[in-house]
């Protein structure tokens, strides 16, 4: 998005400042390398040379959520082992030795990692028509609280990326799909109408009496399940909770 000062059209002599959509092509790996601390495109699309009935590229686009915190200076040595969280999306040519951004011996010699991200990009390949890959880094920082006790809710504390299909159907795809089917309480059990009627006998709860002996089963593996949850709260209480975690996405033009 980009202001631009436009005259109005009922007060010619008038101008104002309108945001604009603005369109622009990455062409290399370097320019396709958005950092943490920077700010992203609105809209983030890969796109193929193919149009859909409308004219438009066919594309992908990517949705980043991610709460992480700071990134690790890149002046400590020990930072190249984990380069790969410099970026929010980073995109790079498709390699068969690029198969993962970090490595687990990365932990055992951090100052010479045995794979080293930023690697992928220095040599500033370019993207254009070739086979991609999108390297999405997403996280969280979440600090403890007392409303944490029992269990740490999942709102707000959670990062993802969507991978959203951008004019690459003609429609809504959802349109073809099958009609749906309307069950009323006077229905007839039959499985022609409702699937649901005829499910195997080994996806059915137990009847008689195993009943009570499976609801106690639940119960136990709940209280156990509690009791795991409190400890870990108790083990890291005062500590900062996080994650972070890089998504390798691939593309072909």
């Amino acid at each position: 998005m980009e202001f631009v000062n436009v005259s109005l059209p009922w007060m010619p002599e008038c101008h104002a400042m309108i945001p604009k959509m603005v369109e622009k092509q990455i062409q290399t790996e370097q320019e396709a390398a958005l950092r943490h601390d920077t700010k992203t495109p609105r809209y983030l699309h890969i796109a193929s040379n193919k149009t859909n009935r409308w004219g438009h590229q066919r594309s992908y686009r990517l949705q980043v959520f991610s709460f992480t915190g700071d990134h690790l200076p890149e002046s400590q040595a020990e930072e190249r082992a984990m380069s790969w969280a410099r970026y929010k999306v980073a995109i790079t040519k498709q390699k068969d030795l690029e198969q993962s951004s970090g490595s687990l011996y990365n932990q055992h010699d951090v100052w010479s990692p045995a794979v080293d991200f930023s690697k992928y990009i220095e040599d500033n390949e370019t993207i254009e028509d070739q086979d991609l890959v999108a390297w999405v880094t997403t996280g969280f920082l979440h600090i403890p609280h007392a409303e944490d006790i029992p269990n740490t809710v999942t709102v707000g504390n959670g990062g993802g990326v969507l991978l959203r299909p951008h004019n690459y159907f003609d429609e809504d795809p959802s349109i073809h799909s099958a009609d749906g089917v309307y069950i009323a309480p006077g229905s007839k059990i039959s499985c022609d109408n409702n699937r649901m009627a005829c499910l195997a006998q080994e996806t059915c709860s137990p009847v008689g009496g195993n009943i009570n002996s499976f609801s106690e089963l639940a119960v136990s593996s709940m209280q156990s399940v509690s009791s795991s949850h409190s400890l870990a709260l108790i083990f890291v209480a005062g500590l900062a909770l996080g994650s972070i975690i890089t998504w390798r996405l691939t593309a072909r033009p």
